[in-house]
């Protein structure tokens, strides 16, 4: 199955993706240090483009034979690390749908933040995805239930030219975990802490994690424990030398990109990555469970 990626950043849809075997043909985003990162670590190519002009991309795809697109566009906007108000990054939302409305694909796969799929922007959409003919599955799934080491809690919305509303949930209803994944259970080996540090919001939430629970949301920053953290009640360790923000390289593990995965930039950027980044193992995920969908279609037609 032919695959476009938009708003790919550094690319972990892509990576969850082709990991089940999709072909993915080409991606696509304007933040420049994300595509050099996405290029070091694919064989196909991430290209700078514009997409709120969908009119214009969708010209210059045209002569690609593309079954599905796959994209998270960008959700500060959405985030509860953000300003709680729709400005104009909540438009990519809307220009991802009028892309994929323009060239109608068999199937699409939106990832957002939990908090998208009460906005204003995603019910234009979902109208604009009905009307055009799709039938939707909109799940918010716990990723520590997925595979991945992160209590990240995101939006999906999956549709198919032609199908029955909720056409998905049954095969990723069976496949979700009963426990959630720890931060031990994916990385044992790797791990020479039991507990660590995250900066929170403020300081009425706690700081200190261990690694015998989910990683709490990995975000676009990271910083080390500053001087005036005197601790919180729920932090599952006392501040002390032994306590440490996690590194670059166990952020990017927990986000489950693979231990091989380059990472071009500053290392603001690359946080910053990291941060954006689909977990590789929830887009995986998702793309296993269609293509167990799909392969039921095949049994059924039979």
């Amino acid at each position: 199955m032919n695959v476009i990626d938009l708003f790919c950043g550094c690319g972990g849809l892509s990576a969850g993706f082709t990991r089940a075997g999709y072909n993915i043909l080409a991606a696509f985003d304007a933040w420049q240090p994300a595509i050099d990162t996405y290029n070091a670590n694919f064989d196909h190519e991430a290209v700078a483009f514009d997409l709120t002009d969908a009119t214009n991309f969708v010209h210059h795809v045209k002569s690609l034979a593309i079954d599905m697109v796959i994209g998270g566009p960008p959700c500060q906007d959405f985030s509860s690390a953000g300003k709680r108000v729709e400005g104009e990054r909540a438009n990519l939302t809307t220009a991802f749908s009028e892309i994929v409305t323009g060239i109608r694909p068999s199937f699409f796969v939106m990832e957002n933040v939990a908090r998208a799929a009460k906005s204003d922007a995603y019910q234009e959409a979902k109208a604009r995805f009905i009307d055009a003919g799709y039938g939707l599955t909109e799940m918010t799934l716990d990723a520590s239930r997925c595979g991945v080491p992160q209590a990240r809690k995101r939006f999906i919305c999956v549709g198919h030219l032609g199908a029955l509303e909720g056409f998905l949930e049954p095969f990723v209803g069976a496949n979700l975990s009963s426990s959630k994944m720890t931060v031990r259970d994916y990385m044992a080996d790797e791990l020479d802490i039991e507990h660590y540090y995250r900066h929170p919001r403020n300081y009425n939430r706690r700081g200190v994690y261990s690694v015998d629970e989910p990683a709490a949301t990995i975000r676009g920053v990271s910083r080390p424990v500053p001087k005036g953290y005197k601790g919180h009640p729920k932090d599952t360790a006392p501040i002390s030398e032994a306590i440490r923000a996690l590194s670059t390289y166990e952020r990017s593990r927990i986000q489950t990109f693979p231990p091989t995965f380059r990472w071009i930039g500053s290392k603001t950027d690359v946080e910053q990555m990291i941060g954006n980044a689909v977990p590789v193992d929830l887009a995986f995920f998702i793309a296993s469970r269609l293509k167990e969908y799909r392969h039921s279609l095949v049994r059924r037609a039979a």
